[in-house]
């Protein structure tokens, strides 16, 4: 096998895994978002009695915390993922 045939599987192995990466992340995310919506009451009653959380101030914890993960996984996943397809389509023509 020859030297760009190995670097262009090698591309194509990274963008799958980090297209997969990215999928599990907006899965947790969309996970996160429905427990909060669903049992919020739950959620509250846990974590407000243990950490003495106002309502308002766990709503702000959560809401966050989804943007930080939501940044993050639009950072670190999606955006190289779209590098590497960019490079593997100039690589083709």
């Amino acid at each position: 096998m020859s030297e760009p045939t190995q670097i262009t599987e090698l591309f194509t192995t990274l963008a799958k895994v980090l297209l997969r990466c990215w999928i599990f992340g907006f899965l947790l995310l969309l996970l996160w978002f429905g427990m909060f919506m669903l049992a919020r009451e739950q959620v509250y009653a846990m974590q407000g009695a243990m950490f003495e959380l106002s309502r308002h101030e766990l709503d702000v914890i959560f809401y966050c915390g989804m943007g930080l993960i939501k940044l993050a996984v639009l950072l670190f996943f999606l955006f190289p993922w779209l590098a590497i397809r960019l490079v593997l389509s100039r690589r083709a023509n």
